[in-house]
């Protein structure tokens, strides 16, 4: 069973998904995205002061790039992937 076999939504869907991951790991990965992390936007000034804002903000946008491949190699190989490649990727 191929990925194509289980996929009824549009193929739209996963391209959207690439580029709203791209986009953000691309301005996480610049270290304006701090806004982005969870915890990190609602820490007080003195939680805020004890991390590196801008190493943070490459960590997390390098996950995020690690995400948006996984992505993009979903859609493009959707015909010939396995279909637990769909948990490899979530």
């Amino acid at each position: 069973m191929k990925l194509k076999d289980i996929s009824a939504g549009p193929d739209w869907v996963v391209w959207i998904a690439f580029i709203v991951f791209a986009v953000f790991s691309i301005v996480l990965l610049l270290g304006r995205g701090s806004w982005l992390i969870s915890g990190y936007n609602t820490a007080s000034k003195e939680e805020k002061a004890k991390y590196n804002e801008k190493k943070l903000c490459r960590v997390m946008g390098s996950g995020m790039a690690v995400i948006a491949v996984l992505i993009l190699i979903m859609g493009v190989f959707e015909s010939i992937l396995p279909v637990f490649f769909v948990y490899i990727s979530i």
